[in-house]
Order: structure tokens, then sequence, then C-alpha cells
């Protein structure tokens, strides 16, 4: 009679994986919970103690790394001395090994747990009996997924297990074990400082995709168990999601994380904001935000940091969008955006502003930075003009301030009612982005006259201020540090214009 062993901690479908071996005939051996998850489903479990002759002990940490269970595992039918050796000891072999640990990063995060209860999470057994297994795939399935029990279970019972199906169930649980122990290690190494000696990065291929940024390159979705990252996505209707959609999708999310307090809407063409705006309601941050720039938002990626209700998706449907995301929406809005077929409707978390890095691919290697959060505390902000701002100017330049990093370098944003009315992205020099933002305001019929400005980073000549100066603009928002900030603060005092140092630099890249 062929054995399985079975312990998991995701237990979806495991129920019906055992009755299914039953069925063919097969034993089931098992420990613990998943032991009583298939006993209450009327199944005939022997318990791994059964098999070891011992009992589980020292709270749990030993009970399957016997060698009546990994001898079981690692002996090769095929080499008499392991027939001869499991025969002398009382070894019977086991055929297939269910197993599945739980996922230790997303332990760490809900649990809030304190350092020894962590190490309590780090599971021995499992790993071990998971690598005896797929080491040894040619006599043993060894199966992680749940996912793959039905196909493992269909090919038992037509007789169709083939070496293809073993080697990419094996390549499966190393993948798994790889990450955990990489959770694992990146927790233990968390008070060495943000940047360890040494970094693992497991990923897995969520989906994959049509083609990548053009047509000829092939692309897929990979995800590392991060919470709240794109693993969380769940696409509710519409179109396949492109790699161009999947950028613009984070680059909206993030965009509009950084408000808490209002409903904020952003407007993206690729992977920048071409509107951004927060009102009382979702709906009218949407309409501000599409009227920054109402031309360069055809065909757009429209992100919220709130719940979309029926009447902003009745307003989103009068528009051309490609992707809508938000981390919710009522089933009232999700009716009306459904009616428009190609439009994709994604739900994601928003991200949140906790300690984790960001990885950007060089080639033979990452460049590996600390995430970094838009905006950030104005305890060191500074007013270096002789006039402060007023009430309203400062209300727009926190916004512009926020806004502004979410916009790529050279980046300048011109706000009003805290609202963008003019971005200037991308460009090679800065007072050029200080011009278009201007030109693009004026394009969309925005008055610039008492509008606030923000800088991503410093302005390195005194033109970039005359540039705004000339437009009406009042107050402006920037890191400073330039050699020339002295002149740079005289061109606004000659202007009148309010002017604040924020210390530190927003570039996006």
């Amino acid at each position: 009679m062929a054995r399985a062993l079975i312990s998991v901690a995701d237990k979806r479908g495991v129920a019906d994986l055992a009755r299914g071996l039953s069925e063919l005939g097969w034993s089931i051996v098992s420990t613990g919970g998943t032991a009583r998850v298939l006993e209450q489903a009327g199944l005939t479990v022997t318990p791994v103690d059964a098999v070891t002759g011992f009992p589980e002990m020292m709270d749990g940490r030993l009970k399957t790394l016997h060698p009546k269970v990994h001898g079981g595992i690692l002996a090769r039918r095929s080499v008499p001395s392991h027939v001869e050796a499991m025969n002398r000891h009382g070894i019977e072999p086991i055929d297939l090994v269910a197993v599945n640990l739980y996922p230790f990063a997303k332990a760490m995060v809900d649990l809030r747990i304190s350092f020894d209860e962590a190490l309590e999470q780090i599971d021995i057994g499992g790993p071990a009996m998971l690598r005896s297994a797929a080491k040894n795939h040619e006599s043993v399935l060894p199966i992680v997924e749940p996912e793959d029990y039905g196909r493992v279970l269909e090919a038992l019972k037509t007789g169709t297990v083939d070496v293809a199906l073993r080697r990419e169930l094996a390549a499966k649980v190393f993948t798994h074990t790889a990450a955990y122990d990489s959770a694992i290690a990146t927790y233990l190494a968390r008070d060495t400082g943000p940047l360890p000696r040494a970094l693992s990065l497991v990923l897995e291929r969520l989906q994959p995709l049509r083609y990548g940024e053009n047509p000829h390159q092939a692309a897929a979705l990979y995800a590392t168990d991060e919470p709240r990252g794109i693993r969380d996505m769940v696409q509710l209707h519409g179109k396949e999601l492109s790699f161009n959609n999947l950028l613009d999708v984070e680059a909206a999310s993030l965009a509009v994380a950084a408000w808490s307090d209002h409903p904020a809407c952003a407007v993206i063409k690729h992977a920048t904001p071409c509107g951004i705006a927060v009102a009382n309601t979702a709906e009218e941050a949407y309409r501000r935000a599409l009227a920054t720039d109402n031309k360069s938002a055809f065909g757009s990626v429209v992100g919220f940091n709130t719940l979309v209700d029926e009447t902003t998706a009745k307003v989103l449907e009068e528009q051309f969008v490609e992707v809508v995301v938000a981390p919710r929406y009522h089933d009232s809005a999700l009716k009306v955006l459904r009616s428009k077929k190609s439009l994709r409707v994604v739900e994601l978390p928003l991200a949140s502003p906790v300690p984790a890095l960001d990885y950007k691919r060089v080639r033979g290697g990452f460049l590996v930075q600390e995430r970094f959060w838009p905006g950030g505390d104005d305890h060191d902000w500074r007013v270096v003009t002789k006039r402060a701002p007023g009430d309203a100017e400062w209300l727009d330049l926190r916004f512009a301030w926020s806004a502004v990093a979410s916009v790529k370098s050279n980046a300048i944003l011109i706000a009003k009612h805290e609202a963008a009315i003019g971005i200037g992205a991308g460009q090679m020099s800065r007072v050029d982005a200080s011009f278009l933002a201007v030109h693009k305001a004026r394009q969309a019929g925005h008055d610039t006259k008492g509008a606030a400005l923000a800088s991503d980073a410093f302005f390195p000549f005194a033109d970039g201020v005359e540039e705004a100066a000339r437009a009406g603009i009042t107050a402006i928002i920037q890191p400073g540090g330039s050699v020339r900030d002295n002149e740079v603060i005289a061109a606004a005092d000659q202007a009148g214009m309010a002017m604040v140092f924020t210390g530190r630099r927003q570039f996006r890249h």
C-alpha cells in the first residue's frame, strides 16, 4: 500500500487530497492540526508518532525528525542497498509528501510577536521533509502548493505521473523553502541596519503577460511575500493587465498614498502623474485631477486612496480610462465600471510608511535603498524669504510637496487649492521643467497667479524661480542646498514670493 505524509499550514483542499488518495488505496500519515482536519472529514489517519514510536515533544520541536520518516522519504527504491536498509530497520516507504509552511514574513507582520515567539514560528521538520521529498522526487511526489492537488490526483488515477511532473513539483519545493529561509534571514538581520550584508530575493511568478514594454519582449509578473504588495492585487474586471499597465498601477497607488485625511486621486500616464488632487469626495478629487491636464489624461490609469462609489464610477465612465485602481469599490460602482468591457478594474491595498527596501535592476546586480515616503514631517522646514507664506499658500505648499514626489525628475508641480494645475516632468534642466509646468497650466486654461510651486530638488540657478515669478506664482517649496541658494532666495525676494526650504530632496528617477 502506497503511503502519503500530509502536514500543511494552508489547509485549502487538503481533505479532498487525502480523500482522493484514500480512494486510490493509499494510507495517510499526518501530524497535529492537519490530522484533526482529516479525521473531522471522516478519513482514517495514522499519527506520525505511531510511525516513529516517539511522542511529539519539546513543544512540538521534535516530531518528524526521525529515521522512520526521513528514511521512508529519502530511500531510493532503485538502489538495492537502500531497500535492504529499510527492510533491516523496519522503515516503510513514503511515496508522497504534501507539506507547506506558514508564511514567516506574513506571520511577523500580522502577529506583531516578540523575538522569542518569532523563533518558535521557524519550522524545522517541515522544510526538512519537503527537501527530502524533492531531492528524491524520482521516488516520492513532493507537493507544496494546494493548487497542485487536483492535477497530482488525476495523474495518479490515469497513471500519467512522469519525470516532467516530478521535476516541476520538486522545483516548486525548493522555491518555497528558499522564500521561507529568506524571510527568516531578513527578520534575524533586521537589527543590523536597513541594508544587511546579504539579501535573498525570492520571486514567485504570479502570471505571464502578453509582452513587456514592447511587443517583442517576453514578460511576466513576479511577486515577493511583502504584505500589501502586488501579490494582494485583485483584478475585478476587464482585459488582461499589461506590463505597462502594472507599472502605472504601482505609480497611481503610490501617488495617492501620501494622504490619509482626504480623498485623493492621481491620473497617471507613463508612470508619472498628469493630474493629482485632493478633495472632500472621490468624485471631486477625480474631477480636479482630470482638470490638471484633460488632454494628456486620455487612456490613463486612475488611482484613488479611498472607496470608489457609484457617483465616482459614473464620472469615470465618461472618460477613456485604461485602468482604475483603488483599495475598495462599492458594489454599485463595480456594476457601473463593469459595463465598460475593456476597462480594467483593480483592487490594491494602499502602501503604508513602514520600513522596507526598494530595488532597481542594473546589469549584473541591484541597487537597493530604503523605501521613500513622500512629504515627510515639516518640523525641519524653514521660511528663507522675507515674506512667509499665508494660510492658503501653506495649504498648497504642503499639498504640492507631497504631490511632486510622485513626478519623474526633474520635477516641478504647480498647485492651487490643493490640486495640481501644471506639471513639468522628466526634463533635463530644472528651468525647462518650470517652463513646461507653466506652459501646461496655461494650455489647460488654469490661472497660475497666486499658485504655489514645488520642486523635487534644489534650484541650481535663479532662472527657474524667475520663470515662476513671471507666471504670477507667489510661493515656492524646495529642498534647498544649492551653492547659489542666496541668488535663488534673492530672486524670490525681489518678486515678493515666499519660499520654504524642506532640507530633503525627492528625486524619482
